[in-house]
């Protein structure tokens, strides 16, 4: 019966991490780069402004801006919001941003 519970238990704590580490890995995308010329603050503004945006098209109609949370738990709470609110990745990406910066 412990063996029972220690593997399931590892199972679990190994099932977390891979869903923690995936939400930390940078994604590809197949969107345009941006510019050479355009600085890194232009684009993380640019980014947290296109983020509020989709937040607001997608999410606002039925959530207010809620208070920050750890990345990794607004991580999983976007993803399971994509699936109910059918958002694409790159939607779910952009709010991620504008709600953990």
């Amino acid at each position: 019966m412990t063996i029972r519970l220690t593997i399931i238990a590892t199972l679990w704590i190994a099932a977390l991490l891979s869903i923690a580490a995936a939400a930390d890995s940078p994604r590809n995308s197949n969107s345009a780069a941006a510019p050479p010329a355009v600085s890194k603050i232009q684009g993380a503004d640019t980014m947290r402004l296109e983020g509020e945006k989709r937040f607001r098209a997608n999410c606002g109609r039925c959530h207010a801006a809620p208070q920050k949370f750890p990345p990794r738990m607004m991580a999983t709470i976007l993803r399971h919001m994509r699936v109910r609110a059918t958002i694409t990745d790159e939607d779910m990406r952009l709010v991620l941003y504008y709600m953990t910066q």
